[in-house]
C-alpha cells in the first residue's frame, strides 16, 4: 500500500515498469524524464549493456505536487528483461504500489510477453503480494511497426481481463507514454485510504470483488501539476487529484508516533 508519512505530509508511490527485454520499458522512462519540468524530477539512472539498455533499473523520483495537502513523491523503476537477472527483478519489485506491464506488440514476441507475465506473477507471490490486488496498467507498445498483432489478439493471448486499463503506445515517439503514467498514478492514488483495505496492511483492492487475473494460474506456464503538456510548456493535472480527494480520503495518522532517523 502507498506509504503515507503524516509527519512530513508526504505520500510515496513506487511504480515498476515490467515486461520482456527491449520491449520499451526504458524508453517510457526516458520520455517521461525528458518532458518533465526540471525542478520536479530527479536524475534518471540507466545502466546499459550490449544486449539491453537496462541491466539493473531506472529510478526516476518525481515530485507531483499536492494531494489533499500532502506532497506526492513517485519513484518510477524498470526491471531488466533478461532471464538471467531474475533476482534483480525481485529486488526492484519490493514494496511496489503499481505495475505497468509493457507489451511488445510484435508477432514474434508473444511468447516472451507470456513468459514475462508468468515471471511477474511468480515474483510477486514469492514476496507475499497478490497480483490481483495491485493496480495494473497494460501498455501495448511498438504499434507503429509493420509486423504487430492487433490489440484484441494480444488481449486474448495474454489473458487481459476487461477491467484492466489498456493503452496503445509508440514509446519511442512518446505516443501513449503520459497516458500510461497518468492511468497508473490515478489507480495508485485511489487505494490511498480506501476503506476496503485489508487489515493486514496489504494493498486494498480497487474493485469490490476479486478481479479475474491476467496472470497464469500456475507459475511457469508458457504463456495538478505534474508534467508539461506534450506540445506546450503549460502544466496540467493528469491524475485528476481534485476529483479523487472527496472519494478517497487519507487514512488517519497513527496513534503512536514513529521515530524517523532522518529527522534526528
Amino acid at each position: 500500500m502507498p506509504l503515507v508519512n503524516h509527519a512530513r505530509q508526504e505520500i510515496h508511490l513506487k511504480v515498476v515498469y515490467y515486461g520482456p527485454g527491449l520491449g520499451g520499458k526504458t524508453t517510457n522512462l526516458e520520455h517521461i524524464h525528458s518532458r518533465t519540468r526540471p525542478e520536479l524530477r530527479g536524475k534518471l539512472i540507466s545502466l546499459a549493456t550490449e544486449t539491453e539498455r537496462t541491466l539493473f533499473f531506472d529510478l526516476l523520483p518525481v515530485e507531483l505536487g499536492r494531494f489533499k495537502g500532502y506532497q506526492i513523491r513517485v519513484h518510477l523503476c524498470t526491471v531488466p528483461g533478461q532471464i538471467a537477472h531474475d533476482r534483480t527483478r525481485r529486488l526492484v519489485l519490493r514494496h511496489v504500489d503499481g505495475i505497468v506491464f509493457v507489451v511488445d506488440s510484435q508477432v514474434d514476441r508473444v511468447e516472451q510477453n507470456r513468459e514475462s507475465i508468468a515471471n511477474l506473477y511468480e515474483n510477486l507471490q514469492l514476496q507475499g503480494d497478490d497480483p490481483d490486488r495491485l493496480p495494473l496498467v497494460v501498455q501495448y507498445n511498438k504499434r507503429d511497426l509493420p509486423q504487430v498483432l492487433d490489440v484484441e489478439s494480444l488481449r486474448r493471448a495474454l489473458l487481459v481481463p476487461d477491467d484492466v486499463t489498456e493503452i496503445e503506445a509508440v514509446a519511442i515517439e512518446g505516443v501513449g507514454v503520459f497516458e500510461t503514467v497518468k492511468a497508473i498514478l490515478k489507480a495508485c492514488l485511489k487505494i490511498v485510504g480506501d476503506p476496503r483495505g485489508a487489515p493486514d496492511g496489504r494493498s486494498p483492492s480497487i474493485l469490490p470483488g476479486k478481479r479475474a487475473s491476467m496472470f497464469p494460474s500456475a507459475p511457469g506456464l508458457p504463456m495538478a501539476d505534474l508534467f508539461p503538456d506534450e506540445s506546450t510548456d503549460v502544466s496540467f493535472d493528469p491524475i485528476g487529484a481534485q476529483s479523487l480527494s472527496d472519494d478517497f480520503p487519507l487514512p488517519p495518522p497513527a496513534k503512536t508516533p514513529s521515530f524517523d532517523p532522518d529527522e534526528s
